[in-house]
């Protein structure tokens, strides 16, 4: 999908949210533990590994899948001066390999029912695994896109898909079988986070670039001493962050 310039800016407010919101993360081994959220006006382009480097191809989606959530993670993560787009750093791939592991499958929750209409404070209540949860709610939101602009996710304008996202988010869009701002809230943006800021061996957060944007060294930054002493300002081998690879 082309990308007009004037619309990055709006679309780069799902980034922001992730990034102002980072130190609150429980992933990515320690996010909150040292991490110093630098200038972003002084970040230089990002270097990524070569495309031959990278992992590549589904496992979980089918094309027509694969191709919502590409479009989607691009729209929210566009390319620009600090990162390379949505696909280009792993995020879709992540995504997929998450929900066709143990966490896609459901591993370890309750799952016998009854299924009852649950509060909100009580979390996901629904009898879907979580790849089934993803997967529904794509089918539904495809549909309501294509009732709303004639065309598939992937297909319409970049303003019209960041707009239909922002809808869902809001609870603009209705589905009779299942919650799409539920599910939009609730599943997808948490594993879009998870892929921007997650441990690089899990195929998110490609070349670390994520990391480098915000100042984040890896795995040095664990413990609550260094998050008090740098917060706010760099810390030592931000530029040069380590994952659980570097170590192994």
């Amino acid at each position: 999908m082309s990308q007009d310039p004037e619309e990055a800016g709006t679309r780069r407010g799902f980034l922001k949210q992730v990034v102002s919101a980072s130190s609150a993360l429980p992933f990515a081994h320690g996010l909150a533990g040292g991490a110093a959220l630098t200038s972003l006006a002084a970040a230089a382009a990002p270097a990524l590994p070569a495309p031959a480097d990278f992992v590549v191809g589904y496992i979980c989606f089918s094309q027509d899948e694969a191709a919502f959530v590409e479009t989607m993670v691009n729209i929210m993560c566009p390319a620009d001066e600090f990162t390379s787009n949505g696909v280009d750093c792993g995020l879709a791939v992540y995504i997929d390999r998450q929900l066709a592991g143990d966490f896609g499958r459901g591993a370890k929750r309750y799952s016998r029912g009854p299924w009852q209409q649950g509060k909100p404070q009580q979390g996901y209540q629904l009898p879907m695994t979580p790849e089934q949860h993803f997967k529904a709610g794509i089918a539904a939101a495809s549909r309501a896109c294509v009732a709303t602009y004639g065309k598939p996710f992937d297909e319409i304008a970049s303003a019209n898909a960041n707009t239909f996202l922002k809808d869902l988010a809001a609870g603009k869009v209705s589905d009779s079988r299942l919650s799409l701002a539920e599910w939009f809230n609730e599943l997808v943006y948490p594993m879009f986070t998870q892929a921007c800021f997650a441990d690089p061996i899990y195929l998110g957060n490609r070349g670390k670039v994520f990391w480098k944007m915000i100042g984040y060294p890896g795995l040095p930054a664990t413990n609550t001493v260094n998050m008090v002493q740098y917060r706010g300002r760099p810390f030592p081998g931000a530029k040069d962050p380590k994952s659980i690879a570097d170590f192994s």
